[in-house]
């Protein structure tokens, strides 16, 4: 596949690889100074991650903690910013430890130069990780 070129093609990319596990390829995605946010994140969460290796130890994880199926009811806006896209969302799947459904609603805030992602600022329902099995994360929670 093609290098996607405008940023809501590059996040679509991104979703597939999500739900493909593709973590590794979903990390190629970011710039090296990229930055990611996590502005609702709840105690013993992170709320900032700095850099494409940050982003990388956080994610690295992921799969096995949270099963994604799909990004149902997927929204992409553009703003005045032809670099940067706002993105409502929910993820479903399901808690791999557990075995319990997965739903969760996202408002992301995502900027893309020069074919990477720069930013993203992820507005994450901070309710949802009460349930067991949702840390992939290492915190100490």
């Amino acid at each position: 596949m093609s290098a996607p070129t405008s940023p809501a093609d590059l996040y679509r990319h991104s979703l597939r690889l999500l739900l493909d596990k593709d973590i590794a390829a979903w990390v190629a995605l970011w710039a090296e100074d990229g930055l990611m946010e996590f502005p609702f994140a709840p105690d013993g969460w992170p709320r900032r991650l700095e850099g494409k290796e940050a982003i990388a130890a956080y994610m690295r994880h992921y799969p096995d903690h949270i099963d994604l199926h799909d990004f149902p009811d997927l929204r992409i806006h553009q703003t005045t910013d032809p670099q940067t896209v706002v993105v409502e969302m929910r993820g479903v799947g399901r808690l791999v430890e557990s075995d319990a459904p997965f739903d969760m609603t996202y408002i992301a805030v995502v900027t893309v130069r020069e074919g990477h992602i720069t930013s993203y600022r992820d507005y994450w329902n901070p309710l949802a990780v009460q349930e067991p099995g949702t840390d992939f994360t290492g915190s100490s929670r």
